[in-house]
């Protein structure tokens, strides 16, 4: 994983959460990890990694992930293997 990947990985599993982590580097994240996007209906994204599955809606009209769906990001990358302490 880049250190770009590292540092989102850092922010998203920051104390306390953090409102201004951009939807994209998360995506990026998602795929530098390995996973698989793919597009849903409307504003819905699709991510499997490690045989984990999660739906996430993508932040509009802004570019920042709000602080709930940054706490779905670090369930699904902790179930996923992916905590902080478990960084590949």
């Amino acid at each position: 994983m880049k250190g770009k990947h590292a540092k989102t990985l850092d922010a998203v599993f920051a104390d306390p959460v953090r409102a201004n982590v951009l939807w994209s580097d998360v995506e990026a994240l998602f795929s530098a990890a390995g996973g698989s996007i793919s597009e849903g209906r409307g504003s819905r994204v699709r991510v499997s990694l490690n045989g984990v599955d999660a739906v996430f809606h993508r932040p509009h009209p802004q570019k920042e992930t709000d602080k709930g769906a940054l706490k779905s990001v670090r369930r699904f990358l902790t179930e996923a293997g992916y905590a902080p302490d478990a960084k590949r």
